[in-house]
């Protein structure tokens, strides 16, 4: 019996080394080249890393220590010294302000519409007056009267647009965009009022100028015979003939123009100390009507020195003084003398409502 043969024993074989693969970054971030030592050498112990020394730099270079780099500046973040706008810069003056005053009102349709209307009530009411009463039999009012029934609703549209100026800017905070465009806030205030004073004024001379050649040539054949001539009208009597002489077509046009544009620049100051359209308007309109209403009601020995002031002093009393026609004493003071108070009363007004726009925020 044969014995089988002794199993004879393989050596063992490593497993065949796999070529070393390229570096591979994970999904989403860059590729970042590695050195050949990452993928050539094996994993390295950390006693081995402790001791291994930096690579020596090459020859010929100084040895350059390690430190933190500081951020490189953006090219946009340096700018040339000297540095000239394209866009020339010229300091602002009060000429600038008056184009950006003068630029809103005319480019607003309320601005037009009250004037519009101002210029319609003033002319269109007066022609009914002169039309009514046209004819050679005496009326017993100035040659140029009828002007003052229309001008008397009329200057209620220049009111409202005084305070509308300045008003409307505060309700819709155009005035914070106003006072950062132009910081001088006096000279904001001044603009305003030329610009407004000159529009007013010029569109109320031609109102009243139209209306009074209107009634001159309708009322100019008025005769006065064997008729009662009051003390107001013996001026305007020549030779039996109602006339306007040429003070009279001054205080009828250039006066009547005046005292109307004062009343919208002192409707803007009160628009700027109460900075609200409804509030300032009332304010305006009690300002005017309050005094002659309640004088009218008025009665008794006590109260009649009270009385007279109020109808001398009243906005309407001033405005129909003008025209020829005093509401009180003929011997009070005369259409521009309360012409004078009124231009007194606005600057005041106006005094106060710069020292609120540049001690207040917008």
């Amino acid at each position: 019996m044969t014995t089988p043969p002794p199993p004879q024993h393989t050596p063992h074989q490593a497993p065949p080394q796999q070529p070393p693969q390229p570096y591979a970054p994970p999904q989403g971030q860059p590729y970042q080249q590695q050195p050949p030592q990452a993928y050539q050498q094996g994993p390295v112990p950390p006693q081995a890393a402790a001791h291994q020394q930096p690579p020596a730099p090459p020859q010929g270079q100084p040895h350059q220590q390690r430190h933190h780099q500081p951020p490189q500046q953006h090219a946009y973040q340096q700018q040339p010294a000297g540095y000239a706008s394209a866009i020339p810069v010229r300091s602002a003056h009060l000429g600038h302000a008056l184009l950006s005053e003068w630029t809103k009102i005319r480019t607003v349709r309320s601005t037009m519409w009250t004037l519009a209307v101002m210029f319609v009530l003033t002319v269109g009411i007066g022609s009914l007056f002169a039309l009514a009463l046209s004819g050679e039999e005496y009326v017993g009012l100035p040659l140029l009267s009828g002007t003052f029934f229309g001008l008397m609703l009329g200057q209620i549209c220049v009111m409202t647009l005084g305070v509308l100026v300045i008003s409307s800017e505060y309700g819709t905070g155009m005035m914070r965009t106003t006072l950062t465009a132009s910081p001088q806030r006096g000279r904001v205030l001044l603009a305003k009022v030329l610009v407004f004073f000159a529009v007013s004024f010029t569109m109320t001379l031609l109102a009243t100028g139209l209306s009074g050649l209107i009634q001159s040539s309708l009322l100019g054949d008025q005769t006065t015979a064997d008729r009662y001539i009051d003390s107001y009208m013996e001026t305007s009597i020549e030779n039996g003939t109602v006339v306007a002489t040429g003070e009279h077509w001054m205080d009828a046009t250039v006066g009547a123009a005046l005292f109307v544009s004062l009343l919208g620049v002192l409707g803007l100051a009160v628009g700027a100390l109460l900075r609200h359209s409804a509030g300032a308007i009332t304010t305006m309109m009690a300002l005017v009507l309050v005094p002659l209403i309640a004088a009218m009601f008025m009665f008794g020995e006590s109260l009649a020195s009270l009385q007279e002031f109020l109808l001398e002093y009243s906005a309407l009393n001033g405005l129909a003084t003008l025209f020829g026609m005093p509401m009180g004493n003929a011997d009070a003071m005369s259409g521009w003398g309360l012409l004078g108070v009124l231009a007194a009363v606005t600057v005041a007004a106006l005094i106060a409502a710069y020292a609120k726009l540049t001690t207040t925020d917008a």
